[in-house]
């Protein structure tokens, strides 16, 4: 896998929420760049030494939204590959979990570090909850979150990021008093 593929692997990760077992689990098949959508069909799960493929978390597939700036990096992972081929990785096996200390993750944490020594050490798992806060920060509904990440219920979103949630109320709060104003500064009804 190059470099470039490495970027694309990680702001996949961060940017869809998707687990990691979900993303190497990816194949060409399950890509629509027109929609600009992942089927999330597949999970591979390290188990000692070996990789066992099943379905998703929650046992149902669930469509994944990425944003634009992805599509044609993910195209370029698709190159002179099959449909039924893994996305990431040479298309054949699919990757190793990314947290060893010899594996490039760990090597890209470390050169974060040294330009800055306060960049902290993320897992894979990690970019899962930076891609519900920049969707969160977006404007993206709970139930929007919910789909993205996959959760079973909207209520296990809240449970986890309700928390990333808070800066809402004063968006509430600003826009109650935008609405006051307005209706302050028009006639009343009559």
């Amino acid at each position: 896998m190059c470099a470039s593929e490495h970027a694309t692997l990680v702001h996949t990760l961060a940017y869809t929420g998707l687990r990691w077992g979900e993303t190497i689990g990816l194949r060409v098949r399950s890509l629509d760049t027109n929609r600009r959508r992942m089927l999330v069909d597949e999970n591979a799960v390290t188990i000692g030494s070996r990789i066992i493929v099943g379905t998703p978390k929650t046992h149902e597939n669930h469509s994944v939204p990425f944003p634009q700036f992805l599509a044609e990096p993910l195209e370029d992972c698709c190159r002179e590959k099959t449909k039924d081929q893994l996305l990431f990785g040479s298309g054949a096996t699919h990757l190793r979990r990314a947290g060893s200390k010899q594996g490039w993750f760990w090597n890209a944490n470390c050169k974060a570090q040294l330009v800055d020594p306060d960049f902290p050490y993320l897992t894979p798992h990690d970019l899962r909850h930076t891609a519900a806060s920049i969707a969160i920060s977006a404007g993206a509904n709970v139930k929007a979150v919910q789909r993205m990440l996959g959760h079973a219920s909207a209520a296990m979103t809240l449970d986890t990021y309700a928390d990333l949630f808070e800066d809402d109320l004063d968006d509430v709060s600003e826009r109650m008093d935008a609405l006051h104003s307005e209706s302050m500064g028009s006639p009343a009804a009559t």
